[in-house]
């Protein structure tokens, strides 16, 4: 199968996919040795009437919920409500409480089906003038909708906790009234600035070393409510740092979307649990390689997983909060939806030349599951978004 694709030199060339069909169609319900996480994309409804360029745009829920039982069907835990669904970015608050209401709801009538909630503050806009008390009262809000779902919970960085935050102790307090509140265990998310800007400095420092001093402090004072950690500041350094200084029972997740495969693989001093916006677009492909490193086959988990990260690379590539567009033009390739278009407007946010770099990227790594389809729909796109007709 050939496709003309534009080049970044304004030419056009000729592509053929390296794939016919798809290469991993792993057995459904799974087994992996590894908790893994798929942050899920929210699906919009174009038909609905709305400001395309803000947060009254539609959600479609039947292909929003379809879509999370694709990802438990093939072995995945599902992190609901998070960055990857557009939340601050497309998705306000009261639409992401009734996906959070949803997705619970739904994942109680399929078998096997796990997930965790994300709560923060976004009912605030940052700045100094909120407080401390404010940021609290806006996590006890989302705590209270995913706790009374029957749901639990990963709290979320907060933009409006970063912009009056005065210095760490600020943090330990509000996160220790929080996790000593919390009905359950909880996973805390630490988002680099890359994903966020509003989130430099986040635990108080812009040091590493020493916000990663703080957050220690914080789990230890609380490893009884604290499940694990995300870290997402996409070097893998930091995790592993992170990860070694970790209280037992407390597990490391993987956020890093530029280097998860060797993270997740691990050392002789321990491995990463997942919990990935990655997943999302591959995870027939990360199912397989999950499966093969549970068999112990890790060579054969690195040959499948590896080839993936130039395309992670490339969907996450800065301006790094951008990439959930890349994330659902894939679904949109692999046939998940019938349209390409995000919350907010979203699709605005990537060139011709990126989206044409992510179909050549997925169909090396084995990520188009439906090829025919992918090229299909490539053309389409093309023939819209750059006005380039075979």
């Amino acid at each position: 199968m050939h496709i003309l694709l534009p080049r970044p030199d304004g030419g056009l060339g000729s592509y053929t996919l390296r794939h016919s069909a798809a290469p991993y169609t792993p057995a459904p319900h799974t087994k992996f040795n590894r908790i893994a996480f798929a942050a899920a994309h929210v699906v919009a409804d174009p038909t609905k009437p709305a400001n395309p360029w803000d947060e009254t745009a539609g959600v479609d829920w039947d292909a929003t919920m379809a879509f999370r039982e694709y990802l438990w069907s093939l072995g995945f835990k599902v992190a609901e409500a998070m960055d990857t669904a557009q939340r601050g970015m497309g998705l306000g608050w009261s639409e992401s409480a009734e996906l959070i209401r949803r997705s619970i709801a739904h994942a109680r009538t399929v078998e096997g089906a796990d997930l965790r909630c994300g709560v923060g503050t976004d009912q605030l806009a940052p700045g100094q003038s909120v407080t401390l008390e404010q940021v609290a009262q806006a996590y006890i809000e989302q705590f209270e909708v995913v706790e009374k779902a029957g749901g639990k919970a990963i709290m979320m960085a907060s933009r409006a906790l970063c912009s009056c935050a005065r210095s760490a102790d600020d943090y330990k307090i509000v996160y220790s009234r929080l996790l000593s509140g919390a009905s359950d265990k909880v996973i805390l998310h630490w988002l680099g600035d890359a994903f966020d800007h509003h989130l430099a400095g986040y635990w108080g420092s812009t040091d590493v070393p020493t916000a990663m001093a703080t957050v220690v402090d914080i789990i230890c004072s609380n490893v009884d409510k604290v499940e694990g950690i995300k870290i997402s500041l996409l070097e893998a350094k930091w995790e592993v740092a992170l990860r070694r200084r970790l209280p037992p029972g407390v597990r490391m997740y993987t956020g890093d979307d530029f280097n998860y495969s060797t993270l997740i693989a691990g050392d002789d001093e321990g491995h990463s649990e997942a919990l990935l916006g990655i997943f999302d677009p591959i995870a027939p492909v990360a199912a397989s390689a999950l499966i093969a490193l549970a068999e112990g086959n890790t060579a054969h988990y690195t040959e499948i997983l590896k080839p993936t990260v130039a395309l992670s690379r490339a969907m996450f590539r800065a301006p790094t909060q951008y990439y959930k567009a890349g994330v659902v033009f894939l679904a949109w390739l692999n046939g998940h939806q019938e349209h390409f278009t995000l919350l907010g407007g979203m699709q605005s946010a990537r060139s011709a030349l990126h989206y044409t770099e992510l179909f050549q990227l997925a169909d090396q790594c084995g990520a188009l599951i439906k090829p025919e389809l992918a090229i299909f729909r490539m053309r389409k796109f093309l023939s819209v978004y750059a006005g380039i007709d075979e």
